[in-house]
């Protein structure tokens, strides 16, 4: 299982550095309202698929959807390299970028959930959040650096990891989904809302709250830095660095070793309000220390998150596991989608308004763990007594 685990880590390192590059470089190529369109179109491409790959994943297996959803990745990133100053081929590579991204990481998770038990399953999220929270560790950093030497190079090294990634899965990675458990090529394709009922409505609903007001300071924080400190990529990349290191260290640590099966609910409040204070900080920043500081606050609450709403999800979903997976992928592109069209438009009007959303909005996603925790004793309840 660990050789397993280590591969599925691979994969969500290369994707979410992928993802992390575009985040210093893109402000300096495109205008702020290309860049909020190519965040949103590459989010929405995203939300209508994933469901898709995450269904086809439990009829076919998980390994041919995450080896698609790599080469289709890195293909995505060969066009935005070979962009130039072409906005058309920009979209094309958002819109590729979007169709191949939740193959990979809404199947990764499913993964994981497939080999992992209920007792173990939240250190294994832990696992899949380290990850991601390595590729945002690099990934910024890696655009920022390799901006210098070309506007277009990160690009390229994003497309060359994706494609060597590829051929180690494709050599290491064997399949978690047993033929016996895989439905039948002519089965009804489950929805995805059929995943959100009961108790986990609130926990998907929790989810798309917490990425959109990380999509909203996404597609601000630079333009909010410049206006503070004449920010450039690098600043964005060690700012992204320093939080990405400390997130990484939280979900491989704390997270895995110290959260017990049934303390989500109260690490996912402590998240939030440390994300809202993260986000009330980044106003107060005045210059790179300070900036990094405040953004890791931030990135310490997201990091005690993410792996247990996941792992919450998982182990109570009755639905397939690429279905509620699937599902979760979803409201995070959602989230994706509205986050840079709120914090542009809001950004616009008061440069401070995103974050102060964000921290608001934290805030009053702690509300939604009240009915959650209720509908779930409940339905505990029932079933004791039925």
């Amino acid at each position: 299982m660990n050789k397993q685990i280590g591969v599925i880590m691979l994969i969500l390192v290369t994707i979410f550095i992928g993802f992390g590059i575009i985040i210093p470089v893109l402000p300096e190529i495109v205008s702020p309202f290309h860049l909020s369109m190519m965040l949103t179109l590459y989010s929405a491409i995203s939300f209508v698929m994933s469901p898709f790959w995450g269904s086809l994943s439990d009829r076919i297996g998980r390994r041919p959807v995450l080896l698609l959803g790599l080469v289709g990745f890195a293909v995505s990133f060969l066009i935005l390299g070979l962009a130039g100053d072409s906005l058309w081929l920009m979209y094309v590579s958002r819109i590729l970028g979007g169709v191949f991204s939740g193959a990979a990481t809404s199947c990764a998770v499913a993964y994981v959930a497939d080999i992992t038990t209920e007792s173990n399953r939240t250190k294994g999220m832990g696992l899949v959040g380290m990850s991601i929270g390595l590729g945002f560790i690099f990934g910024p950093a890696i655009g920022g650096l390799l901006a210098g030497f070309g506007l277009s190079i990160p690009f390229f090294v994003s497309a060359a990891l994706s494609l060597i990634t590829f051929l180690f899965a494709w050599k290491r990675l064997v399949e978690s989904l047993p033929a016996e458990s895989r439905g039948q090529s002519g089965q009804k394709r489950v929805s995805r809302w059929t995943a959100f009922s009961g108790p986990l409505k609130y926990l998907y609903v929790l989810s798309f709250f917490v990425t959109f007001t990380l999509a909203g300071m996404e597609a601000t924080l630079q333009y909010f830095q410049m206006l503070r400190f004449n920010a450039t990529p690098m600043d964005i990349g060690i700012m992204f660095l320093a939080s990405g290191i400390v997130g990484a260290a939280i979900q491989g640590g704390v997270v895995r070793r110290l959260v017990k099966p049934g303390d989500e609910p109260k690490v996912i409040a402590i998240g939030l309000l440390l994300s809202s204070v993260g986000f009330f900080l980044i106003l107060l920043s005045s210059n790179l220390l300070t900036a990094s500081i405040y953004l890791t606050v931030f990135g310490a609450g997201n990091a005690l998150i993410r792996p247990c709403v996941l792992s919450l999800i998982t182990q109570k979903t009755k639905v397939g596991q690429g279905v509620a997976t699937g599902l979760n992928s979803s409201m995070d592109s959602l989230g994706r989608i509205a986050g840079p069209l709120m914090g542009m438009g809001a950004f616009h009007f008061n440069v401070n308004m995103p974050f102060a959303i964000g921290g608001v909005l934290c805030l009053a996603a702690i509300l939604l763990l009240v009915p959650y925790r209720a509908l779930d004793r409940r339905m505990k309840a029932e079933s004791a007594a039925g």
